[in-house]
């Protein structure tokens, strides 16, 4: 059942209410009374009000003084005030009413119909700011779920994107970034460069050290090849297994090899024992080296078969360097 809508009838004079009363029969209005000001302040802080119909004239606080402090609450400063009193004629007293905040005058005696459809207004003007304030609700609910649904597709997608071991980019994360900025990098005839390594002897150093330690081994590859770029536009992901990529939209060979040294030395730096290397007695990686300008022709396949083919040679020619 919808909840009636509220009015407030403000008179001293009870049998003025019982007029008013008998008037607005309307069976969705809730009619409330006061009979002072005092009164009224009290009810319209309790209830909410769709209008005020207040006689000007009683004693101790009038209707003006009401309405002017009805207007400086918060909660109460939009309520609508219809003035209701036999002093309206005079305009010193209807420019008083409007500048303390009513909305209207009524004159006594009062015109039944005019009540009438007073009443009618401010109840559906009521009524369609309840809707409003409603669906802004809804609407505001709406945003937020959307929100939260956005916010746990970019987690989810975030997560989907990271290695769970090195918390760098894996090989979907890899892949997304790639497409971009070779797009970026064919558009704008600009190089771009990719690097490939692995862990020498890695499965060596697996089965004999386990996999616990292996795992701890491949973080700390990861960090060192973070480490080692500068740029915010280079991506350093985990490819999978012991492989990793380094990606480097506008880069000629000149800044991959850069790179790649870099990378050697921090690795290098290390000095993670491997006794059961053939390469050293610690821990290195092989690097190949694929840089191409982005065409029709020349695709990123073309550019990760070339930086594959060059970690071969990088492994061919005996580990724990990098191959152009």
């Amino acid at each position: 059942m919808q909840e009636r809508v509220k009015i407030l009838v403000v008179d001293d004079l009870k049998e003025n209410h019982l007029v008013m009363e008998s008037v607005l029969s309307d069976p969705e209005l809730e009619i409330i009374k006061a009979l002072s000001g005092e009164e009224a302040l009290l009810l319209c802080s309790e209830h909410d009000f769709a209008v005020v119909f207040m006689d000007v004239q009683m004693p101790n606080l009038d209707g003006f003084e009401v309405a002017e402090i009805l207007r400086g609450i918060e909660k109460t400063k939009n309520i609508p005030i219809i003035f209701v009193t036999a002093i309206s004629k005079e305009l010193k007293s209807i420019f008083k009413g409007y500048e303390v905040g009513a909305v209207d005058y009524l004159s006594k005696p009062i015109d039944p119909i005019i009540l009438r459809s007073k009443a009618r207004i401010f109840k559906e003007l009521y009524l369609q700011k309840k809707m409003i304030e409603r669906q802004v609700v809804e609407l505001q609910n709406q945003l937020n779920e959307l929100i939260r649904i956005q916010l746990e597709k970019d987690e989810f997608e975030n997560m989907s994107i990271e290695d769970e071991l090195t918390k760098i980019y894996n090989r979907r994360g890899l892949d997304r970034f790639l497409n971009m900025q070779w797009s970026g990098c064919l558009r704008s005839d600009l190089p771009y460069s990719v690097l490939i390594l692995d862990i020498d002897e890695f499965k060596n150093y697996n089965d004999n050290y386990g996999h616990l330690k292996g795992d701890v081994i491949i973080e700390a590859i990861a960090k060192s090849i973070e480490k080692s770029v500068f740029r915010p536009e280079d991506i350093v992901g985990r490819y999978g297994g012991d492989e990793f990529l380094v990606l480097m939209p506008n880069s000629n060979l000149d800044g991959a090899e850069t790179i790649a040294k870099r990378i050697l030395e921090n690795v290098r730096a290390l000095r993670i024992p491997h006794e059961f290397s053939r390469v050293s007695d610690q821990i290195t990686v092989s690097i190949g080296i694929g840089t191409i300008k982005p065409s029709k022709e020349l695709t990123i396949k073309h550019l990760i078969d070339l930086a594959d083919r060059n970690l071969y040679n990088a492994k061919k020619n005996g580990r724990n360097q990098y191959y152009l």
